[in-house]
């Protein structure tokens, strides 16, 4: 079984995003191992120049490198990311840690638009290999978790191509 890190850019503790990913792994967890990072709000503010890279950045690091495949699933904050995916971002900058690492970029927001189009322009500068049918934008995602069968559609389509 591919082994998939899900990261939830959602700042909330009780998102759309987390039950998303609660509904994604229930659809594939007979296809995949899936792994929730939970803890960006550990990462502590970026720092291009530190003194000794910060335990919580090393343990994400780890935990990318050892995924098969990666998957966002995250709001948009102001058409933008939320802060603390940026961060995690912006701390493997310096490295090579997504440099050909498959990943599946999800966007469930209100609107999403334009942060779907900044996370995968930020995720081809660092290098991460994903393709159209590894992102999906989900608009008007408040009531749609888990209730909405068409998502579910959607959600195990996205699913299936990353079966190979």
């Amino acid at each position: 079984m591919k082994r998939i890190l899900v990261i939830n850019g959602s700042a909330s503790e009780h998102s759309s995003n987390g039950l998303l990913i609660e509904q994604l792994i229930s659809l594939g967890s007979s296809f995949f191992e899936f792994e929730k990072f939970e803890s960006l709000k550990s990462l502590p503010h970026f720092d291009p120049k530190p003194v000794e890279i910060p335990d919580a950045v090393v343990l994400f690091w780890k935990k990318v490198e050892e995924a098969d495949k990666v998957l966002f699933c995250t709001p948009e904050y102001i058409f933008s990311i939320p802060s603390g995916l940026k961060n995690a971002l912006e701390w493997s900058v310096s490295t090579t840690i997504f440099s050909g690492k498959s990943i599946g970029i999800i966007t469930a927001s209100a609107s999403g638009v334009l942060g779907h189009e900044e996370l995968q322009r930020i995720m081809k500068t660092l290098g991460a290999h994903f393709s159209p049918e590894n992102t999906l934008l989900i608009s008007g995602i408040k009531g749609k978790a888990g209730v909405d069968p068409e998502l579910d559609e959607k959600l195990s389509l996205f699913l299936s191509s990353w079966e190979n």
